[in-house]
């Protein structure tokens, strides 16, 4: 029978071949967890090497030794005794290769990583950190010479399709096994069936009455099929019995009932660590998630750890999985979306939680809609079909693609990233592309699968606004898409970008560099933001009562506002221990009251209570401002007469020498270099013309609203220091 080893301790690391600059480290690790998030989008992409010495395990004849490796980024070669085994292309999925043949009593494992650039394989450009480094379990597997498929594809051996009738009275489960064996008693629950292997395959179909069903968060129960072949090897796996279907008007529903999706999406970095993280760490966001009480996750932008998924099964959470074909088309990279995608779909077939196969993330954002794109895809697609008939394929479009085109309506079902309200435009715009949307494709299945703002818990205010990094408006940014959410049944998924602060080195802005501050949580998991709260506050049955701005202590407003999350229908304020005032609402209320020195502020609710202590003090508290929010205040800076200020346009500014000469310096520079202000992903988008002569009709003012986070501070000030010196 099989026999797994794990070898992850004591490999010798180093960047040179030679290792002469070596130092001994455990798995899982990785390379760039530094200089992946310093915010410079220079962290060393190239080759590493790990080496690993051991004494040969097998005990008989007849048996083989295997290596296997559930994550090495990207690229990865292996070597044993110098004979070279193996490259494997794509950095997040499982793999194997055979050792036996090269197998001495001692042995020197040499596996080397690389996360350099190349037109080969995916991701090259994404706003995240691409990582190296061999940060999952290394196993070394001994096997009977007579097993279950070790070589194919990364699978485990075994797939499950269950079936489930209209009545859900009865489920027909087909288990299918791959094998070089000659028989295969294949056993589900009570019922045990014997095979013959044809073709190296082998399979059983088994019926199953009133099945127990995987019911989501409500019941995720699980069935265990088990497969043994010629007595000398044996797998098993879990599944569970569910069905599902995604309708234009009414969303999904699952095993019959509607269940909308609501949840977030995920990397698997974390702070300091990269992508060298523990099943302890995996099981903590996962508990974080579910506090939050949402019921789906999209895993972006790739395979993530088996572990994972397992939880995702367990906890009855509905998954969007897919591959990190992502950003900008590579002709040269289309062998490599194949294989990656196949092994999405054979390593994970059998969970249960995944409803869905992703093709591609924001894939037209360089480069827009070509010919070789929708090959690419249209192979992807089919593919998918091929290697699943149970699930649909999906994509997550840019909100720049234009909703006529062909791609949108490829796979199954769409989706569209939009950040309306962040990027650009403001909230409403988000309600208006949906409407607009279903209304010109009554039948076509339209969802939510990415939206975000920034948010970094330093910078508070009680005068939120598009852009400041603010905890505040990342509030109100939410509040206003759940309630979007809420009144558009026909939207099939809706997902928040992102669960976690996440590495992205090509960024460095609001206060913290190399990190995209989308998450609920810190990238370092210890404090879940305000926003978290109003999630748990609309999904969760855990009664609680969150006071939002508690880390805002120092006010200098007169009257100040406090804004509370609850799932609660009343809540009191007490203002230094006497009650001020009761409320009753639905999830969100909002206090407002003078402060004139010190004081405790508390809120109850069933027994059910948060506090915290605020100090009103006459001056503001740099700390709590990023730079865009020193940019409003230049928005309130007296008008001279007949003369130029942030009022006026561009179009109205350049017609003036001097005026233009301004533009010149602060205006131009500042508008064209947005392209390029989030590293790599950023640097190679096309903004139509115009789009540049359509931004130079709006009121300067207007236009570095509507811009938030990519106005300049020192732009914008310069242009409101000069402006009011020039005479129209």
């Amino acid at each position: 029978m099989r026999n797994i080893i794990n070898i992850n301790k004591g490999w010798l690391f180093s960047k040179e071949d030679s290792f002469l600059h070596k130092e001994q480290v455990d798995l899982p690790h990785c390379y760039n967890s530094l200089d992946g998030i310093d915010g410079d989008n220079s962290y060393y992409r190239g080759k590493a090497y790990y080496l690993k010495t051991f004494r040969n395990p097998l005990e008989g004849q007849g048996e083989e030794l295997w290596a296997e490796f559930e994550g090495a980024s990207m690229v990865c070669d292996v070597y044993l005794n110098d004979v070279h085994l193996c490259n494997h292309k794509g950095g997040y999925s499982l793999f194997r290769t055979e050792l036996t043949p090269y197998l001495k009593g001692e042995n020197r494992l040499l596996v080397v990583t690389d996360n350099s650039y190349s037109e080969e394989y995916y991701p090259q450009k994404a706003d995240f950190t691409f990582y190296g480094g061999i940060y999952r379990d290394v196993n070394l597997i001994t096997v009977s010479r007579t097993h279950f498929s070790l070589d194919h594809h990364g699978s485990s051996g075994i797939k499950v399709t269950p079936d489930l009738n209209g009545d859900h009275s009865e489920a027909t489960v087909l288990v299918e096994t791959w094998t070089n064996g000659k028989t295969v008693e294949i056993t589900v629950g009570a019922q045990t069936q014997t095979a013959e292997v044809k073709d190296g395959k082998a399979s059983a179909e088994f019926r199953i009455g009133n099945p127990h069903l995987w019911d989501g968060l409500r019941d995720p129960f699980l069935y265990e099929a088990y497969a043994s072949v010629d007595g000398l090897d044996e797998v098993r796996t879990r599944f569970g019995i569910r069905s599902f279907r995604i309708d234009p008007e009414q969303g999904f529903i699952l095993n019959g009932r509607k269940y909308r999706l609501i949840g977030v999406s995920k990397h698997q970095d974390r702070f300091e660590q990269g992508y060298a993280v523990s099943d302890a760490d995996l099981e903590e966001d996962m508990a974080l998630i579910r506090e939050m009480g949402v019921n789906s996750l999209r895993l972006a932008h790739y395979q993530h750890s088996r572990h994972f998924y397992d939880l995702c099964d367990e906890n009855g959470l509905l998954v969007w999985a897919e591959i990190p074909y992502i950003t900008a088309q590579m002709p040269a990279g289309r062998d490599n979306t194949v294989s990656q995608l196949k092994e999405l779909i054979v390593q994970n077939y059998n969970h249960p939680c995944i409803f869905c196969w992703g093709l591609s993330n924001e894939i037209t954002t360089h480069g827009g809609v070509t010919k070789d794109l929708m090959e690419n895809h249209r192979i992807l697609n089919d593919l998918a079909h091929g290697l699943d008939r149970t699930r649909p394929t999906t994509m997550a479009h840019v909100f720049l693609l234009k909703t006529k085109e062909k791609l949108v309506r490829l796979p199954d079902v769409c989706a569209y990233n939009l950040y309306y309200g962040w990027y650009v435009g403001d909230f409403s715009q988000n309600d208006r592309f949906f409407d607009g949307y279903h209304k010109k494709y009554p039948k076509s299945c339209i969802g939510l699968s990415e939206f975000g703002a920034d948010a970094n818990v330093q910078y508070q205010t009680i005068h939120p606004s598009k852009g400041d990094y603010t905890e505040a408006y990342q509030c109100l940014y939410h509040e206003h898409m759940l309630k979007m959410w809420s009144e558009r049944p026909y939207l099939w998924c809706y997902y928040v970008w992102n669960m976690f602060d996440f590495g992205a080195d090509g960024r460095n802005e609001g206060g913290k560099a190399g990190q995209n501050q989308k998450g609920l949580v810190t990238f370092d998991r210890k404090t879940k933001k305000d926003t978290f709260y109003l999630y748990k506050a609309w999904f969760s049955e855990e009664p609680f009562v969150h006071i939002c701005g508690k880390r805002y202590v120092m006010r200098t407003e007169d009257e100040t506002v406090l804004k509370v999350y609850s799932n609660r229908k009343e809540v009191t304020l007490y203002v230094d221990r006497v009650p001020a005032e009761t409320q009753t609402g639905d999830k969100v209320f909002e206090f407002r009251f003078p402060i004139t020195g010190k004081h405790h502020i508390e809120v109850r609710s069933d027994g059910l209570t948060d506090a915290f202590d605020l100090e009103k003090t006459a001056e503001k508290v740099p700390d709590y401002e990023s730079d865009t929010m020193k940019i409003h205040n230049w928005f309130d800076a007296e008008v001279k007469k007949g003369y130029f200020s942030l009022k006026d346009s561009a179009f109205r500014i350049k017609r003036n020498p001097q005026g233009r000469e301004l533009l010149d310096r602060y205006y131009y520079p500042m508008i064209h270099g947005i392209a390029g202000k989030y590293g790599d992903v950023s640097s190679g988008v096309k903004i139509p013309g115009i789009a540049y002569r359509i931004a130079e009709l709006v009121p300067l003012e207007k236009l570095f609203r509507l811009m938030g986070s990519m106005a300049s501070l020192e732009n914008v000030e310069g242009l409101a220091k000069g402006l009011p010196e020039i005479k129209k």
